[in-house]
C-alpha cells in the first residue's frame, strides 16, 4: 500500500545532513583512509578479528553520499528495489542489525546479486568505517519484512551475537547516523521507530542481541538529534 507524497520532509535534509558531520568532526573518530588499519578487536580461534582486515580496494570517498562521513560501497541492483522515497513511501523507522560476519565480507554479500539482501549502511566495530550500500531513497532488503523495509533504513553493526563487539565508538558513530536519519525524514527518537531486526513484525532474526545496550544507545541518539535540531 502507497502513502501520499511527504515532500516537505526534503526541507530537513541539508541542515541535517551538515549537522551529522559537524558532530563528526567535533567528537567521533575519522573515516581512516583505504590504506590505513583499523584496530583489531580481540580475535577469537575460530575468527579473524573484526575490523582486523583491510577494506575493499574499491572503498572510496564519494561526494554524492547521503552521509557525509560514509564511503559508498554500491550493493548489487539484485538486492534492492529503485524508488523515490519518502515521495514513494514514507521513512518511519530505522532498523538496527548485526552483521554476523566482518565487514569485508558483508560488503561482499551485499554486492553478490545471488543473495538478495543489502541494507543502507554498514558500520565497522571500531566506530571508524562507515559504508554506504544502498541510497536512502531506494528500498534495501534488510527486515525480512517488504511493508518495513519500504518505509524504513537498516543499519548493520559489525559483530556476532555470541561474539558482540559494540564498542562506544560504535555506538556514537551509529547514533549520529541515526539521530541524522530521525532529523531528515522526521523519525520519531523512541523506541517505537528505532527498531531492532529482532522486533521487526514476521522477522526470523535475533539481532543485535541482548548485548545491544538499548538505553545507552538512544541517550546518544537524543542527544545527537537535540544538537542537530538546534
Amino acid at each position: 500500500m502507497e502513502d501520499s507524497p511527504l515532500s516537505r520532509r526534503r526541507l530537513l535534509w541539508g541542515a541535517a545532513g551538515a549537522a551529522g558531520t559537524a558532530l563528526v568532526a567535533v567528537g567521533l573518530p575519522q573515516l581512516m583512509g583505504p590504506d590505513e588499519k583499523v584496530k583489531a578487536a580481540p580475535p577469537t580461534p575460530a575468527r579473524k578479528a573484526p575490523g582486523a582486515a583491510r577494506p575493499p580496494a574499491t572503498l572510496r570517498r564519494d561526494p554524492s553520499v547521503d552521509y557525509a562521513p560514509a564511503v559508498w560501497i554500491e550493493a548489487s541492483e539484485s538486492n534492492y528495489t529503485p524508488s523515490d522515497r519518502p515521495e514513494a513511501y514514507p521513512i518511519e523507522y530505522v532498523v538496527i542489525h548485526l552483521t554476523t560476519d566482518i565487514l569485508p565480507i558483508m560488503l561482499a554479500t551485499f554486492k553478490d546479486p545471488e543473495e538478495r539482501v543489502s541494507a543502507h549502511y554498514v558500520i565497522s566495530s571500531t566506530g571508524t568505517r562507515i559504508a554506504q550500500c544502498v541510497r536512502e531513497r531506494d528500498v534495501a532488503w534488510h527486515s525480512g519484512n517488504v511493508w518495513y523495509n519500504h518505509r524504513s533504513i537498516g543499519i548493520e553493526h559489525e559483530g556476532w551475537l555470541d561474539q558482540p563487539l559494540y564498542t562506544d565508538a560504535m555506538y556514537e558513530a551509529s547514533a549520529v547516523l541515526t539521530a541524522t536519519i530521525c532529523a531528515k525524514y522526521d523519525v520519531p527518537v523512541d523506541r517505537d521507530h528505532i527498531l531492532g531486526h529482532i522486533e521487526v513484525p514476521e522477522s526470523t532474526h535475533e539481532d543485535p542481541g541482548d548485548a545491544w545496550n538499548w538505553n545507552k544507545y538512544m541517550k546518544l541518539v537524543e542527544t545527537a538529534h537535540r544538537r542537530i535540531r538546534t
